[in-house]
């Protein structure tokens, strides 16, 4: 248990900062299994809809330091090759 004050300001700072950044991850996921979805149900239109909209998710979790760049690049990678494979 923390017993500074400065050490109790931590733990208070860590609580908003870890729900901040869950929301912010809940949110990217949503974004990924939409163009999950979209893949899934065929529909070429829709999965690129999705996808572009999930871009900037990505990117913006990144800038904030929710996930790594490369995660993101990776995640963003495979989905437009399945896009992709989708069209032809």
């Amino acid at each position: 248990m923390a017993n500074t004050s400065s050490a109790k300001k931590m733990v208070r700072k860590i609580e908003r900062r870890t729900a901040v950044n869950k929301t912010r991850r809940s949110r990217v996921r949503t974004f990924l299994r939409q163009v999950e979805e979209a893949i899934a149900s065929g529909d070429l239109a829709k999965a690129q809809a999705a996808l572009k909209a999930a871009q900037p998710e990505l990117h913006r979790a990144v800038g904030k330091g929710v996930f790594h760049k490369n995660t993101a690049a990776r995640k963003l990678s495979r989905l437009s090759g399945r896009v992709k494979a989708l069209a032809s």
